[in-house]
């Protein structure tokens, strides 16, 4: 019987070719002469000027299948978190049987955001295969509208798991690459589905409510008039009056709103949420401008960010999951809002999710965003830590192919 085999390596090499060559060395170690079926890689800004030489280089000495990857402010492998230095981190799996695609996702034209349906229809979104049972997407910010993608893959394939995460190694359009076999981008996304292997997602929360919940009376786009029929700013205010000095320090570094995922809950507590920023207020006014389109009769409550929560939090969900069987392969992303600054340490994430979960070959990258999964539906995040568990092949698909399409 056929068995998923999984590897994660990294080199802070500054560079690129030794970099590549140091990792494939390990990758081709702790695979045992297995041919990779797909590689992950995620370049450090140091090595995004080179995504192209690296790309090449990657695929000549490993030989894979598929490559997928992106640019990083910081790059994860095993229990590590490398931040600011030169980094390239690749992850691989030898999945025998499963069907593995990868699928390019164009950005809109600039004549503005075209309707999903459009870009479906010109080819720009393709649909991942029914049977897919796990997808990574990885996307530039600055080009692609990651939430009405999100909602469209979910539309076509509710049962597949979604995870991935924003490129966030550049701080202007244009700057970040994605990699997809042969080519390299510096716009839309890219992703890659699997087929005919178990695999599971968890989403670990980095903010805590404050406060109370407040129902969102008026609101125009972006802007947050009215909470409860009291002047948003003016809620906020009743917010820090009311917080314990610690929590009022937290507020002073950076307040964010947490938008209630499901309505028809009765009581809201962390991880019930998606996380905002709040951008300020306009001079002169009493609402709130938040970095998200929020609709009238939303419940949404002031969130901060606290190192302790998001701690527990993650070892709470960690532990969850490593009731079951540990996975030999595991994928982090998490936000570059946590990682030592918001810890105090490094590797924190990384490092609870390697010893959690067993050691398993654990990639990944710090992000600008993180894709996952909240209930049935799939969400951008922010200050989040999202993972993709595999757990290995289908029973169905050790044999060499995948079993039946979900329809």
């Amino acid at each position: 019987m056929a068995e998923a085999r999984f590897a994660a390596a990294a080199s802070r090499a500054a560079d690129p070719p030794a970099a590549v060559d140091e990792v494939a060395e390990a990758l081709r170690t702790e695979l045992g002469g297995a041919a990779p079926t797909l590689l992950l890689a995620f370049l450090g800004p140091a090595h995004a000027v080179a995504a192209e030489a690296v790309s090449e280089r990657l695929r000549v000495t490993l030989a894979p299948a598929h490559l997928l990857g992106a640019t990083a402010a910081g790059v994860v492998a095993g229990g590590r978190e490398i931040e600011g230095d030169p980094a390239l981190s690749v992850w691989a799996a030898s999945l025998p049987g499963a069907e593995v695609r990868t699928l390019r996702y164009h950005p809109p034209s600039e004549s503005g955001l075209a309707e999903a349906s459009t870009l479906a229809a010109a080819g720009l979104w393709p649909a991942p295969p029914a049977s897919a049972d796990a997808m990574v997407v990885l996307a530039d910010p600055f080009t692609t509208p990651a939430a009405p993608l999100l909602e469209w893959l979910d539309e076509r394939r509710p049962d597949t798991i979604v995870t991935g995460a924003l490129a966030s190694g550049a701080g202007e359009p244009g700057g970040n690459r994605l990699l997809i076999d042969h080519a390299v981008e510096d716009s839309g996304a890219v992703a890659v589905a699997l087929s005919g292997v178990r695999a599971r997602a968890i989403v670990s929360q980095g903010c805590r409510p404050v406060g109370q919940g407040f129902t969102v009376t008026r609101a125009r786009m972006t802007l947050l008039e009215e909470l409860g029929g009291s002047p948003a700013l003016t809620r906020l205010r009743e917010v820090y009056a009311a917080a314990s000095p610690e929590d009022r320090e937290r507020l002073g570094a950076g307040v964010h709103l947490g938008v209630v995922i499901d309505e028809y809950r009765e009581d809201f507590g962390r991880g019930d949420f998606l996380i905002r920023s709040v951008l300020g207020s306009p001079e002169g006014s009493t609402a709130v401008l938040v970095d998200e389109q929020i609709e009238v009769g939303q419940t949404v409550q002031f969130h901060v960010r606290d190192a302790d929560s998001a701690d527990e939090d993650l070892r709470s969900v960690l532990g969850h999951a490593a009731a079951e069987v540990s996975p030999p392969g595991a994928l982090l992303f998490t936000c570059t809002g946590r990682g030592a600054g918001l810890f105090d340490l490094p590797d924190h994430d990384a490092a609870l999710a390697h010893e959690h979960l067993g050691g398993p070959a654990l990639g990944g990258m710090l992000a600008a965003g993180e894709i996952g999964p909240v209930g049935s539906r799939t969400f951008l995040h922010t200050f989040t830590a999202s993972l993709l568990l595999i757990h290995g092949l289908r029973e169905d698909t050790a044999g060499g192919v995948p079993g039946p399409a979900t329809p």
